[in-house]
């Protein structure tokens, strides 16, 4: 078997708070006195679920914890770092970050000047690094409407200066999809990627809604389709990419265990999916780590692994020499001999 952290690959999904180093996050909260629930500190990572919406009011409080520690400029540009040294570690080559900047404005002087200091941190990052970076903007669905379509204009204000995508987070049981789709039409006519959340904590009813009403390009997890086959071919013929994040599927107790993330049923209909590791910091588990549990829970190949990093490569939007750079890298991978004393697993 190859090592997985050497494997290049692109993340498509990532929250920007969620990819807080958790070492960062104690020091930051040490820092400015901040007293952290004992499920971020001593008991991390958390024992979560969202089963119900207490479940997810209580993932989204230690969220909200942990976003408070973020009170500097510096503090902002150190986890911009600290998350492209992570993805590269795992073998990022490209990562797609997502942020809502209306959770951060207030204190940052504005979503404006927000997003301002995000682009210029992953510009930062991305030249110290070498990892190629862009930001999708996130509108928050328990929010009203409209502030998401201010949210879309200034993603689309900044559309060829970093902000590739359009996307819209939280609990996708709060709130009427459709009444968002002004905001993505908005994202839609600026050129921007659309890729809400949907498919998680609710079934294929949910991602209908999200292809008919939003656009939807690609698919924050989407790994519920596999309960519809019918939905499953849509999304297969119309090539909506499906971000699937298989630790926190089970930790939120989306699925019992990592078993039963249904990867190879959307593998099998010939979905592209983008492994993902969503919040690392509430998690604990990485890019790289995300591929390891899909191998050991299901037995995959090496060839399957590689497949699953073109998709990801192919699914997103960096620049196609940067795509066919990874790609040929992926291809060198795949064709070095495995690690010594472990024998190559070269199947479908």
């Amino acid at each position: 078997m190859r090592d997985l952290h050497t494997l290049p690959k692109a993340h498509l999904h990532l929250h920007f708070t969620g990819s807080m180093r958790h070492s960062t996050l104690l020091k930051l909260a040490e820092r400015d006195g901040i007293v952290l629930p004992d499920q971020l500190a001593e008991d991390w990572p958390p024992t979560l679920s969202a089963a119900d919406e207490k479940g997810w009011f209580r993932f989204q409080r230690l969220y909200d914890v942990a976003r408070s520690v973020l009170r500097t400029e510096a503090d902002v540009r150190r986890l911009v770092l600290e998350a492209a040294e992570d993805d590269v570690r795992d073998g990022g080559r490209w990562l797609e970050i997502q942020v809502d900047p209306s959770g951060y404005g207030a204190r940052f002087g504005g979503v404006t000047a927000f997003t301002d200091l995000v682009l210029d941190a992953v510009r930062e990052a991305s030249a110290a690094t070498g990892l190629g970076m862009a930001v999708v903007i996130a509108a928050n669905r328990t929010r009203h409407p409209l502030d998401a379509r201010t949210l879309a204009r200034l993603a689309v204000q900044y559309a060829g200066r970093g902000v590739v995508g359009f996307g819209l987070s939280n609990d996708e049981r709060r709130g009427r999809t459709g009444d968002f789709a002004p905001a993505f039409r908005i994202a839609e006519r600026g050129g921007l990627l659309l890729a809400p959340h949907g498919g998680e904590l609710r079934g294929p009813e949910h991602i209908r809604l999200c292809l008919d009403d939003l656009g939807a390009q690609r698919l924050g997890h989407g790994v519920r389709a596999a309960e519809d086959p019918a939905l499953l071919e849509r999304i297969v013929a119309a090539g909506v990419a499906l971000e699937v994040c298989p630790v926190s599927n089970v930790a939120l107790g989306v699925y019992s265990d990592l078993t039963s993330v249904p990867l190879p049923t959307l593998l099998d209909a010939g979905a592209t999916v983008a492994l993902g590791a969503d919040d690392p910091l509430l998690f604990g588990s990485r890019l790289a780590g995300q591929y390891a549990t899909m191998r050991a829970a299901h037995e995959l190949s090496d060839a399957q692994l590689a497949e699953l990093a073109r998709m990801s490569v192919r699914a997103s939007r960096a620049p196609d020499d940067v795509q066919a750079a990874i790609l040929g890298d992926i291809d060198v991978w795949l064709a070095a001999p495995p690690g010594p004393g472990q024998p190559a697993k070269m199947g479908p």
